[in-house]
């Protein structure tokens, strides 16, 4: 009679952990996936939205001239090098450049960190351009900060409409002027 009691003790033992095992190993239990899921997002999302943040200050600061607005939107190993190039003929708070226009156009997740897409109107005299940047932005610590900038990508001019395909290419004017 003992092993038909071992075996019912174990059989017995076995269902009263068998919940316990189900839900270590992730089946059953309350939904702790949705929560798990939900901060997984969290993280993304909050780093989409403080690199917006992070270069819209940036941004607003270089249409109102304003460099100390504009330092501190940078990561502090960034300072230095601002400090020398933010005014002078080619930095972004130059007086001859006005600002009339810039509007973030994409935030996507980069190799380094946020790269956050820009186009930027900038006018100096008469003459007007728009040219794309790219910001790059990372936690520093426990902040977000720019990383860097560089040019954006441009598409490709078309000085012409596309032919189609298999027809010749155009011929050159050859009065070109008149």
């Amino acid at each position: 009679m003992r092993p038909i009691h071992r075996r019912l003790a174990t059989t017995v033992t076995g269902l009263v952990l068998l919940p316990a095992a189900l839900v270590g190993c992730g089946i059953g239990g309350d939904d702790e996936d949705e929560p798990a899921a939900k901060t997984e997002r969290a993280p993304a999302e909050e780093a989409g939205a403080r690199s917006r943040e992070r270069v819209q200050a940036y941004l607003d600061a270089m249409t109102a001239k304003d460099v100390a607005a504009g330092r501190s939107q940078l990561c502090e190993l960034l300072h230095d090098g601002f400090d020398l190039a933010a005014t002078g003929p080619n930095g972004d708070f130059a007086d001859h450049f006005q600002v009339p226009a810039a509007a973030i156009t994409d935030v996507r997740s980069g190799p380094h960190g946020q790269e956050v897409s820009v186009s930027v109107s900038v006018t100096a005299g008469k003459s007007k351009v728009t040219r794309p940047l790219v910001f790059t932005v990372t936690r520093d610590g426990g902040d977000w900060c720019i990383a860097g900038e560089a040019p954006g990508r441009t598409a490709a001019p078309s000085s012409s409409p596309p032919r189609p395909e298999g027809s010749p290419p155009p011929r050159p004017d050859p009065n070109p002027g008149g």
